[in-house]
């Protein structure tokens, strides 16, 4: 029998669901951090976010209870789904006075770093200061090529889970991701910012 600290994802979500309440405490230490990172960008307030944390965690163990989980996808990008519907619920009841329906205001300079993955050598440019001029540059894209950015290199989502997440076609995924890198590498470009960064 595979170790709990073996499995993935998927795996520890279903071995939950058949009562093994270890595997959701190892899921929950996985996923906090970039999950409260992407509800941080949304609602810019501390205290609103740790709300809907733990919200969407409370709907997170009653889908999974109830086997409405389906491992198509990596988990987080489940969670994820599930905490913007609750962000939704919650503006359309007036309980989240901040939030926005599109992300005009969201303001990748007030994510912590902390919230931020540095899963891979292609990420790890963005440290330090230079993780505070990615931010600055990033806050100036538009907002759809703003929240690709945000989902592929600080959330590590696939195109595909980034395409399902915001309900358009993995081409559009692609094709904000490729008009995003441009711009950034024009504005590094006229800022002389890291212009041997291969991310760009």
């Amino acid at each position: 029998m595979r170790k709990l600290e073996e499995m993935t994802d998927e795996q520890l979500a279903l071995a939950y669901v058949e009562g093994d309440n270890r595997a959701f405490d190892l899921l929950l230490s996985r996923n906090e951090v970039k999950l409260f990172g992407y509800i941080m960008f949304v609602v810019h307030d501390q205290e609103k976010a740790n709300d809907v944390f733990q919200e969407t965690f409370v709907k997170v163990v009653t889908k999974l209870q109830l086997r409405q989980y389906v491992p198509n996808g990596k988990f987080l990008a489940w969670c994820m789904r599930i905490a913007h519907n609750v962000m939704m619920d919650m503006y359309r009841d007036n309980r989240l006075q901040n939030i926005v329906e599109t992300p005009d205001d969201n303001d990748m300079s007030k994510i912590r770093d902390e919230y931020v993955v540095f899963d891979n050598a292609e990420n790890t440019i963005v440290r330090g200061q230079v993780m505070s001029d990615v931010k600055k540059m990033v806050n100036l894209l538009p907002p759809t090529q703003r929240e690709v950015v945000y989902m592929r290199y600080y959330q590590q989502l696939s195109f595909k889970e980034i395409a399902e997440l915001t309900n358009v076609s993995i081409n559009t995924s692609l094709g904000r991701m490729r008009y995003a890198l441009l711009n950034l590498r024009r504005m590094a470009k006229e800022h002389d910012v890291f212009s041997n960064i291969t991310m760009f």
